[in-house]
């Protein structure tokens, strides 16, 4: 089995702190149940951050669907500010009180990881990026945060299953695995080029088994006008400096007449990366930093009762 609770045990709210269960049944052994609003707010952000984007929305009117609530939100994507309420409930407290663990965790980690994306979209301003993050998180979680990452700015994403809710293409091409099974970049291109559908762009993984820049030189030279792109993974473990190894990649496949073949980075990427490899990078694609990104640490308030 895994270890996720399922659809059917949140709704049932048992995914909620022991104090709210104590507190509904002192509450109700009492007879003490009032209409009230309830607000949704963030007091801090995380260090460095001005502003958060809203998500999460969605599987919170999936969790109080058929409750006698009122649900006012900001929409998904919106940006916000510290003490700004971006959802209220309104309703008798004993009808949501059991859900206010599972929607603070819905609404925290989403929000956390769309504004995270927004970070290093703005970074990167009109380049693409695309979320990678899928390896570093729990697989059940893995639709929630590429959809996140997408209401946050992203692209694209990198798997199946996120791709399908939102209605996008999987983005993504070869790994380090399969080139070093060919024991060769070009060979390991050369197949991918013959086996996968033509609509895929060509992005050839470059820093394997030799120097990027001759890599980049022998693919470009061999698929010439079938080549989209070339990708540099894990900047963190270059030595040297890294913007210098893009820029002589660029220069190299520019004197050769293949200015049209792009330059993606993947692997460490932030948005402080970002801003330093912008001039030359066409594309990130970027993981951890984005899929397990700060919460934004909500907290939901009552702000009043109708006595």
């Amino acid at each position: 089995m895994f270890n996720i609770a399922s659809p059917e045990d949140i709704k049932a709210g048992k995914v909620t702190d022991i104090y709210f269960e104590r507190a509904i049944n002192v509450l109700k052994a009492k007879g003490v149940n009032k209409y009230v609003k309830a607000e949704f707010v963030v007091k801090k952000f995380p260090s460095n951050y001005q502003w958060g984007i809203f998500a999460g929305l969605d599987e919170v009117l999936t969790l109080l669907e058929g409750l006698p609530v009122t649900v006012k939100a900001m929409p998904e994507g919106t940006v916000f500010k510290t003490n700004e309420p971006v959802m209220t409930i309104e309703g008798m407290y004993l009808d949501f009180a059991v859900y206010e663990t599972a929607i603070l965790g819905l609404i925290c980690q989403a929000s956390g990881i769309a504004t995270k994306a927004a970070r290093c979209k703005l970074a990167a301003g009109d380049k693409i990026v695309v979320h990678f993050g899928a390896r570093r998180m729990h697989p059940a979680i893995v639709p929630m945060i590429d959809r996140s990452s997408y209401i946050g700015g992203c692209d694209g994403v990198a798997t199946p299953v996120g791709a399908k809710l939102l209605g996008i293409p999987a983005s993504g091409t070869m790994p380090h695995a399969m080139i070093l099974l060919f024991g060769d970049t070009l060979e390991a291109v050369k197949a991918f080029d013959e086996i996968i559908d033509p609509k895929v762009p060509r992005i050839a993984l470059i820093d394997t088994f030799t120097d990027e820049k001759f890599e980049a030189i022998r693919i470009a030279e061999a698929l010439k006008d079938k080549l989209y792109g070339v990708r540099l993974d894990t900047p963190s473990s270059r030595r040297g400096n890294f913007l210098a190894i893009l820029k002589e990649v660029r220069w190299e496949l520019d004197i050769r007449g293949f200015k049209n073949v792009k330059i993606f980075v993947s692997g460490g990427v932030d948005e402080e990366i970002i801003k330093q490899l912008n001039e030359v990078v066409d594309a990130y694609g970027v993981g951890t930093t984005i899929s397990s990104a700060p919460v934004l640490d909500f907290a939901m308030d009552i702000v009043e009762i109708d006595a």
